[in-house]
C-alpha cells in the first residue's frame, strides 16, 4: 500500500495515540498534535523519519492553520486528517457554568471545524483526501449529565454530514467514527466536571446503576477497524466502534420514528 501522510490531533493519549502508532507501524508518516507535545517523545524516539508531533491547543484557530500548514510542509502532502482532540464534560444541563459549557464547545467541535477548514485547500488541491471526524455515541443519542458533551458532538454530526455533501466532488471522504464506552481517558483525568447539585444525586445514581458491568472497549483494538475504513474504496460517513451502539441507536430511532408518525396529523396543522 502506498504510504500515506496523516494529521492526527490529541496523540497524547487514547484514540489518538493507538491510532497514531497504528499507522506508523505499518509505515505511513504521522504528525500529531498534543497539548504538551513531550507525551509523544517516545514515538518521536521510536519513528524519527516517520513522525512529528507539534504542540497545539484546538482552540486556537491561528495556531491551528499554522499547525496544518506545518504538517503539510514538512512531508509535502496530507492524505488523513483526524481529528480526535477533545474531552468529556460531565454535569446536568442546570449545573453546568457558562464557562464550562464554551470550553466544551470550543474544543469538541470549534477545534475539529478549525482542522477541518485548515486541512480543506489541501486536500481540494489534491483532489483526495479523507477527513475522520471523532463523534461519539453521543453525537447520535443522548444520556442523562453529559449534555453539554452531546451538543458538542451533535454538532461535529451536523457539519460533518454537510461537509461530506461539500466536497464528494473534489474526491474528499468524510467519515464519522461513533465510538461507545472505551477505556480511554475519557471519563478520567481528562474529563471536566461541573459542582454537583444535589437534587440530582438521583439522576447521577440512575446513570452509574446503568453503566454498571458494562465492558470498556479496548483502544488498541478499535486501530484495525480504523485502518478499515481509511483503506476502504468506499468509506462510510458513519462508522460506529464496539458492539453496543448500535443496539443504542436502533432502539433509539425507532422510538423517534413512532413519536414522529403519531404526532404527524399535529405537524400537518401547521402547513394550513
Amino acid at each position: 500500500m502506498t504510504q500515506r501522510t496523516w494529521f492526527i490531533t490529541g496523540t497524547s493519549r487514547g484514540f489518538g495515540r493507538e491510532w497514531a502508532t497504528a499507522a506508523l507501524d505499518r509505515g505511513d508518516r504521522v504528525v500529531g498534535t498534543a497539548r504538551d507535545a513531550s507525551a509523544n517523545d517516545d514515538l518521536v524516539a521510536k519513528y524519527p523519519d516517520t513522525f512529528r508531533v507539534l504542540p497545539l491547543d484546538v482552540t486556537d484557530r491561528a495556531a491551528v492553520f499554522a499547525a496544518v500548514t506545518t504538517a503539510h510542509d514538512y512531508f509535502g502532502e496530507l492524505d488523513i486528517v483526524v481529528n480526535n482532540a477533545g474531552y468529556g464534560h460531565f454535569g446536568t444541563i442546570e449545573e453546568a457554568t457558562e464557562a464550562e459549557a464554551r470550553a466544551q464547545i470550543e474544543t469538541n467541535l470549534f477545534g475539529s471545524l478549525w482542522v477541518t477548514q485548515a486541512a480543506l485547500p489541501y486536500l481540494r488541491e489534491r483532489g483526495a483526501g479523507h477527513i475522520l471526524q471523532v463523534s461519539s455515541i453521543g453525537g447520535v443519542t443522548a444520556f442523562p449529565t453529559i449534555g453539554i458533551y452531546h451538543a458538542s458532538k451533535w454538532g461535529v454530526e451536523g457539519f460533518s454530514q454537510a461537509l461530506a455533501q461539500e466536497v464528494a466532488g473534489f474526491g474528499i471522504h468524510v467519515t464519522l467514527i461513533e465510538p461507545g464506552g472505551f477505556a480511554t481517558d475519557w471519563a478520567g483525568a481528562s474529563a471536566k466536571r461541573s459542582q454537583p447539585i444535589a437534587a440530582y444525586d438521583p439522576v447521577r445514581a440512575a446513570v452509574a446503576a446503568g453503566q454498571a458491568g458494562v465492558p470498556a472497549g479496548d483502544p488498541t483494538a478499535s486501530a484495525a477497524a480504523v485502518l478499515r475504513i481509511v483503506d476502504a474504496e468506499n468509506p462510510p460517513l458513519r462508522s460506529f466502534l464496539g458492539a453496543v451502539p448500535l443496539h443504542v441507536v436502533e432502539a433509539d430511532y425507532a422510538a423517534r420514528l413512532d413519536t414522529w408518525r403519531a404526532w404527524q396529523s399535529v405537524a400537518e396543522l401547521a402547513q394550513g
